[in-house]
């Protein structure tokens, strides 16, 4: 398999800041999907790319016993810390655990696995998407079911601005208010056979509108066509259960923002 390094050591330490923007703006809306889901379920649940606990640390909160893998040590990092300012109750109910989403292995299995906000979709090769499909199948007890979201690729979008860097986020650092953090996006270019592209996060920190740090992350990204996604799906052995365009559950159709699948293992 092709190695896949992604350790957000730049992104963790503003990632909790970034998407609480995100949410604020209503662009990330997808907890609330995750977190019913976990309420339904008799639990355990496993998040795969629980990064900093955005979603699990919300699970956990309502009393669900849940387990997160991710493979970057400093997203780990930052939930260790957000664990320590947690309760005992909900501490008791989470383990978090280093892995590689395409070869981890757990010693229990769990009637509930999510994989939110697109972590699929750092997956390179039709190669590293079966076995990270494959993988997350492997922890499904009898019965259980699979629930992740990619994004619905918007063709006309995909290659346009190659090279502009755009302001996406702006927020005060809670550590220090009179500073201001703005987060840039420059797209670098596109590969539409592979279905992938390279982007950069800029994130500049002003003190009275004086730059006084510029830090800099790559992102690379794949992107998924419907019947692509449902071809990986069959070859996994997963059958889709429910698909959604959007975390409001509306239709996947033409007004899809996202593909949402929920899926178990097809019968043998």
């Amino acid at each position: 398999m092709a190695g896949i390094v992604d350790s957000y050591d730049i992104s963790a330490k503003h990632y909790d800041a970034a998407y609480a923007k995100l949410a604020e703006k209503q662009i990330l809306v997808d907890t609330p999907f995750y977190v019913d889901l976990a309420r339904h379920c008799p639990g355990p649940v496993l998040e795969i790319g629980c990064g900093t606990g955005r979603v699990l640390l919300k699970i956990a909160r309502q009393g669900v016993e849940i387990e997160g893998v991710d493979n970057s040590g400093p997203m780990l990092a930052v939930l260790r810390k957000r664990l320590d300012a947690e309760s005992p109750e909900v501490c008791s109910k989470v383990k978090w655990h280093q892995g590689d989403m395409r070869n981890f292995h757990l010693d229990r299995k769990f009637p509930l696995v999510i994989i939110p906000f697109r972590p699929l979709q750092h997956m390179y090769t039709q190669e590293d998407q079966l076995a990270a499909l494959n993988n997350a199948a492997a922890q499904l007890a009898d019965g259980g079911r699979l629930a992740f979201d990619v994004f619905y690729p918007n063709f006309e979008l995909i290659p346009a601005g190659i090279g502009e860097e755009i302001l996406e986020l702006e927020w005060h650092l809670e550590v220090d208010p009179l500073k201001t953090v703005r987060r840039y996006f420059r797209k670098e270019s596109y590969d539409k056979i592979a279905q992938t592209f390279d982007a950069t996060f800029v994130f500049r920190t002003y003190c009275d509108e004086k730059l006084v740090s510029e830090e800099t992350e790559p992102l690379k990204m794949s992107y998924y066509t419907y019947p692509q996604m449902r071809a990986l799906l069959a070859l996994a052995g997963l059958e889709i259960v429910a698909e959604y365009g959007s975390f409001r559950r509306a239709p996947l159709n033409n007004d899809a923002t996202d593909m949402i699948f929920v899926v178990k293992k097809a019968p043998a």
